[in-house]
């Protein structure tokens, strides 16, 4: 569903930490550790530490008990309604690098650039920055529109960066192989191109080109069995998990298993055997944003299974994968929207508001 423009507010410069809250016909109790203005994205550092953005330009550095940091030397981003600051993600190799990858939409003349880029986490006593800044790609075609995408993933075998870039509310691009418009990309760690990309014999942005014909891809992941996955927003309805595979094309632009925002019918992904139809689909009332696979302790009943967040339902939601197959197995009602969901290496579940203020959540058992 279109998302309105983010709530501004003032930043938060602290946060008790209160009580865990109640939780009727739930497995977990939610305890809120921080609260931040506008929070976008939770990346995990792997000795269980957390970065967390917000989507004017901020990034903090936190400790799983709620103690943080502002990071400096963030780059300069363009912020406004569903564009800014975006994801964060530790590096395959951080414990030896400090490198930390980020994404963001860089001011441009016409509109903003979706960017992907990289910097090692330098930390002092009491202070963290970002330095050594390059960035590994910047959308070519700028744009005023939202639906950014932007969220990065890893392979398992920490050779390749995979980065999903929206359509920008501009769908009739979206099947234009030329343009940056709802893809998925795939990069190697320092941005070149690997040479087995579906398309890199051709060059330009199709060499980077993982998959095509996507709509609003915020969720991004690898299952344990080594299965890429991605969600995506619908237009009324129609919000997709999709298996990842390269060179299908997921048919946004053409097809679509929801109705537009006039309630004007689009074709289903089964009316044209060109494109590849969603493994599971949404009605209204998701809004899916954020995916992270479960194979922890706390949850014995949640092994294999992805937590997603729900923006329009105010949900957390359990995806399980009897057969290979991705259904809704629990949806629970969170009384704010959800803005993105990670799992640190210790297994601890967090869960991320959206708004201003949006509270970070550690969930337990």
């Amino acid at each position: 569903v279109f998302i309105t423009a983010i709530a501004q507010g003032n930043r938060s410069t602290g946060y008790l930490p209160s009580a865990p809250e109640p939780a009727p016909n739930r497995p977990f109790t939610a305890t809120p550790v921080a609260e931040f203005s506008s929070p976008w994205a939770i990346g995990v550092l792997p000795d269980n530490r957390l970065l967390v953005t917000e989507i004017e330009g901020r990034m903090f550095l936190l400790t799983p008990e709620g103690a943080r940091i502002e990071v400096g030397n963030v780059p300069q981003v363009s912020a406004g309604g569903q564009v800014g600051l975006h994801d964060v993600a530790a590096s395959p190799d951080y414990a030896e690098t400090g490198l930390i990858y980020l994404s963001y939409s860089a001011p441009a003349q016409d509109g903003t650039q979706i960017t992907l880029a990289r910097a090692v986490l330098r930390q002092g006593d009491g202070t963290a920055q970002l330095a050594d800044l390059t960035e590994l790609y910047r959308q070519e075609q700028p744009s005023w529109g939202g639906h950014p995408g932007a969220i990065i993933a890893f392979d398992p075998a920490g050779a390749h960066v995979f980065l999903t870039l929206g359509e920008r509310q501009e769908e009739d691009r979206a099947q234009d192989p030329d343009q940056s418009r709802g893809k998925i990309i795939r990069l190697r760690l320092d941005g070149s191109v690997p040479e087995d990309n579906p398309w890199a014999s051709e060059g330009g942005f199709r060499a980077l080109t993982w998959t095509t014909g996507h709509r609003n891809p915020y969720g991004l992941a690898f299952d344990a069995d080594g299965v890429l996955w991605e969600h995506e927003m619908g237009p009324r309805g129609g919000d997709e998990v999709n298996r990842i595979e390269p060179g299908l094309n997921y048919g946004w632009g053409e097809v679509s298993e929801g109705v537009g925002y006039d309630f004007a019918s689009i074709p289903h992904h089964d009316s044209n055997p060109d494109f590849t139809a969603p493994e599971h689909a949404w009605g209204t009332g998701t809004a899916p944003s954020g995916l992270a696979f479960y194979q922890g302790e706390d949850f014995p009943a949640w092994r294999g299974s992805a937590l997603v967040g729900a923006l329009a339902g105010s949900a957390l939601i359990r995806l399980s994968f009897e057969g290979g197959t991705p259904r809704e197995a629990e949806r629970w009602d969170m009384g704010a929207r959800i803005r993105d969901v990670a799992v640190a290496p210790d297994g601890t579940v967090w869960v991320l508001e959206d708004g201003a203020p949006g509270r970070l959540l550690r969930l337990d058992p």
